[in-house]
């Protein structure tokens, strides 16, 4: 014979199980929130560990101009390109670039040509290139194995013009777009692009590249004016400034 349910029980037992429903659609609701602000963060690119010291080191950026702050020094050698100016001068500036960063577009644009009529044209500096191509910049590195093949034709810093005038549209730029920039200045055509489709000078690339690194170089334009890092697409004056000090000792 079957045990009937006591009637306070079945009473004591319907409030129970709607608090429990309750609770079990409030922790439904706090898990879909949790998991939906996951992976907003994860797609966002977010950091999900506050604090994190073991994080990969981010890759060289293009850089915006520093604030003024203790001056930093490194000793830099003068890379495997033509000096622009006088090899005599007593100032030395080492620019690390990428053809197609916007920064150092700028300062091709804005600085470059005070820094050359005051101070290269007149003996009291000279200027050096090396590379530091960005990797998130599709056509720095070819760029700059295009103007180390220019080199090889004596004709560098007429080709780092070219390529720097049409900086802005330089990330479609092709193969047969960086010869015709070659014929456009006299070069031979042939040997250029045997010279480019080889990767003929990539070591010289990528020694610039870790020279720049151990320099303490992470972004690009970065300048060193007799050994002094200064960083970004900098107004005239900055340069000025530390130029003129070193010509005052």
């Amino acid at each position: 014979m079957a045990k009937s349910t006591s009637p306070v029980k079945s009473i004591l037992a319907k409030p129970f199980q709607v608090l429990l429903i309750r609770l079990m659609y409030i922790a439904l609701l706090i898990a879909f929130l949790v998991i939906g602000y996951l992976l907003g963060q994860l797609q966002s690119g977010g950091s999900l560990i506050a604090g994190n010291n073991n994080a990969a080191p981010s890759a060289p950026s293009a850089a915006v101009p520093s604030a003024p702050g203790e001056p930093i020094f490194a000793e830099v050698d003068n890379g495997n390109l033509p000096v622009n100016g006088d090899e005599n001068a007593p100032v030395t500036i080492v620019e690390f670039s990428d053809f197609e960063c916007p920064f150092c577009g700028q300062f091709y644009t804005q600085s470059l040509p005070q820094i050359i009529t005051d101070y290269i044209d007149t003996g009291k500096a000279k200027l050096y290139y090396r590379h530091l191509p960005l990797s998130f910049h599709p056509q720095a590195r070819p760029a700059a194995l295009a103007s180390e093949c220019a080199n090889e034709q004596d004709a560098f810093w007429e080709y780092h013009d070219t390529l720097f005038d049409n900086n802005a549209t330089l990330g479609t730029a092709t193969t047969a777009k960086y010869v015709e920039w070659a014929t456009d200045l006299g070069l031979n055509a042939s040997q250029f692009e045997t010279c480019l489709t080889s990767e003929k000078y990539a070591e010289n690339v990528d020694g610039d590249n870790a020279a720049a690194t151990a320099a303490g170089a992470s972004g690009t334009p970065t300048f060193y004016i007799n050994g002094q890092q200064l960083v970004g697409a900098q107004p005239f004056a900055s340069f000025q400034a530390i130029i003129d000090a070193e010509l005052a000792k």
